[in-house]
C-alpha cells in the first residue's frame, strides 16, 4: 500500500474615503479616527442573558487596530450574541465593553457611525438597482448627495460591479449580491467592518473574489470581525481568532498558534476496507509516534508530528489498510478536537 501526502481589483475605494472622512467634522464627544488607541474592541466578563439561558458568560476580548479578528465556534456557541452586543444593537447583561474608546450604551448612535455590518443574509432593497443601494444607505448617514455619489462609483469598482450599476438587484448571482452587501456596509467609511458568515452559500469562485475584496480591506487599515463555519476561510483572513463553545471562549490565538497548540504537525487519515476501526486501532503499534488516534465511523484520524513515519508502520501493520493520507494539520482539527463533532441545534 503507497501512501498518499497532500498539502493543503482595481481602484479600490474606501482608501479614498478615509481620507475624506478624516476632513469630515466629527460628531461631538467622537475622538477623531487618528487619535492614537491600538485596542478599538475591549470586552471584560462580556455576558448575554435571556431569562435563564446565558449566551455569553463572561468573555474577554481585545480587537485591534488594523487586525481581522475572527469567532468560531458551533451554533449556539455564543457568536450572534456577542457580534450584536459589538454592533450596539443588543444590550450587555454583565460585565463592559468599549469600542472606539466609546461606551455603548450612552454613545450607541456615535459608534454605530462608525461602523460597517454585513449580516449574513443580503438585505438589499431588491426593487432598487446596484447603484441606488448604495445612494440611499448613504443617506442614513447623513452624508452630502455629491460624496455619496462618489463613494458609490469608487465601491463598485472595488466589488467589480461597475458594469451592473443600473442593473436591478434581484437577477444577481449570490457572490454578486454579497459583494454588493459589503461594498453598502463601506458607504459611511467604517473603521470596524462587522462581518456575520460573510461566504455562507457561495461557490468556491466567489468565495476567492469575496475574500480579496476583504484582504485589501485589511491592507487599508479597516479593522475585520468576522464569524465564519468554514475553517479555511479563517486561516486566510484571520489574524487572531477566539474559538467559543457553550457561550465561553475555549481558545484564543492565531490560526498557527492554535494549529501548534492543540493539534499535531500532521494528520494521517487511514480506511479499511471494513469498519472494525476501534481492533484496527488497538492492532497498530504507534507508540509514542502518534499524540492521538481518533477513531470516526469511517476512517482512523493518527494525530503526529512525522506523518510518513506513521504511515509507514500503517503501510506494515497486519491489517492492510484500504488507502494511507498523510496531511497537514489544519484548523478545523483544532477546531473539532475543541467543540466536539456532535451536531448542535
Amino acid at each position: 500500500m503507497t501512501s498518499t501526502r497532500t498539502d493543503a481589483g482595481e481602484g479600490v475605494g474606501p482608501e479614498g474615503d478615509a481620507r475624506e472622512a478624516e476632513t469630515r467634522p466629527q460628531p461631538e464627544g467622537v475622538p477623531h479616527r487618528d487619535e492614537p488607541t491600538d485596542v478599538l474592541i475591549r470586552a471584560r466578563g462580556l455576558t448575554k442573558q435571556f431569562g435563564d439561558f446565558v449566551a455569553v458568560d463572561g468573555i474577554d476580548i481585545d480587537v485591534r487596530r488594523g487586525e481581522a479578528f475572527g469567532f468560531l465556534g458551533p451554533n449556539g456557541a455564543g457568536k450572534s450574541s456577542t457580534m450584536r452586543m459589538i454592533g450596539c444593537v443588543s444590550p450587555l447583561t454583565a460585565g463592559t465593553l468599549t469600542l472606539l474608546g466609546l461606551d455603548p450604551d450612552s454613545d450607541g448612535p456615535a459608534i454605530r457611525a462608525r461602523l460597517g455590518v454585513v449580516p449574513q443574509k443580503d438585505l438589499l432593497d431588491e426593487e432598487l438597482t446596484v447603484r441606488e443601494n448604495l445612494l440611499v444607505y448613504g443617506r442614513y448617514f447623513g452624508l452630502p448627495r455629491s460624496e455619496i455619489a462618489h463613494r458609490s462609483a469608487e465601491l463598485l469598482r472595488f466589488a467589480q460591479l461597475s458594469d451592473r450599476a443600473d442593473s436591478p438587484v434581484e437577477p444577481l448571482s449570490g457572490g454578486m449580491k454579497r459583494r454588493l452587501t459589503i461594498a453598502r456596509a463601506l458607504i459611511n467609511a467604517p473603521e470596524i467592518l462587522l462581518l456575520d458568515e460573510p461566504t455562507t452559500g457561495l461557490d468556491p469562485q466567489a468565495r476567492h473574489v469575496l475574500w480579496d475584496r476583504l484582504f485589501r480591506l485589511k491592507q487599508q487599515g479597516v479593522t475585520l470581525v468576522l464569524t465564519t463555519h468554514y475553517m479555511d476561510e479563517a486561516e486566510q483572513l484571520c489574524d487572531r481568532l477566539v474559538v467559543m463553545d457553550h457561550g465561553r471562549i475555549v481558545a484564543e490565538g492565531s490560526p498557527r498558534d492554535l494549529i501548534e497548540r492543540y493539534s499535531s504537525r500532521e494528520v494521517v487519515e487511514v480506511r479499511y476496507a471494513d469498519f472494525e476501526l476501534e481492533q484496527h486501532r488497538e492492532r497498530l503499534d504507534l507508540g509514542a509516534l502518534a499524540a492521538r488516534v481518533e477513531v470516526l465511523p469511517d476512517r482512523l484520524l493518527i494525530y503526529t508530528d512525522d506523518g510518513d513515519a506513521a504511515a509507514r508502520i500503517v503501510d506494515a501493520g497486519v491489517d492492510r489498510p484500504l488507502s494511507v493520507l498523510v496531511r497537514r494539520s489544519s484548523l478545523e482539527d483544532v477546531f473539532l478536537h475543541l467543540t466536539g463533532r456532535s451536531l448542535v441545534d
